[in-house]
């Protein structure tokens, strides 16, 4: 162990022993883990904690913003030429979010997750890592 680790144990220690610790929040109770980095491999969910505080998204997340938010334009247009063109744009996003899924989207399975609400304040995005068509 190096000297400041030392030292660091050591004042720890010291804290413990004389109680500073004991009426703290959460006392006795289970640490609140987030679960949205769960299926983040252990090397990789430091840089993933940084970039999601620093308000990035990944690509695949502001896809279904826009799918969403697309979706809710096309049930309101009157214009058919107009709906058709916004339309096709919506069947765009849904394949290329498909392909980046390597899986059919049912957009049932995500229209209610908070996180993906359309007006959420996190707007830059991540690049993709796959090959997805423009």
């Amino acid at each position: 162990m190096d000297i400041l680790a030392t030292i660091a144990e050591r004042k720890i220690s010291e804290a413990m022993a004389r109680g500073d610790f004991d009426d703290l929040p959460g006392r006795g109770k289970p640490l609140a883990l987030e679960d949205d980095l769960v299926g983040v491999p252990a090397e990789l969910r430091m840089a993933y904690k940084i970039l999601k505080n620093a308000g990035f998204v990944p690509q695949e997340v502001e896809l279904r913003r826009e799918i969403m938010s697309l979706r809710q334009l096309v049930d309101t247009l009157d214009d058919d030429e107009e709906r058709r063109k916004k339309r096709q744009e919506l069947d765009v996003k849904i394949l290329k979010l498909s392909l980046m899924l390597r899986r059919p989207v049912d957009l049932d399975d995500f229209s209610t997750i908070p996180a993906l609400n359309p007006e959420s304040t996190a707007s830059r995005v991540l690049p993709l890592t796959g090959n997805i068509p423009e």
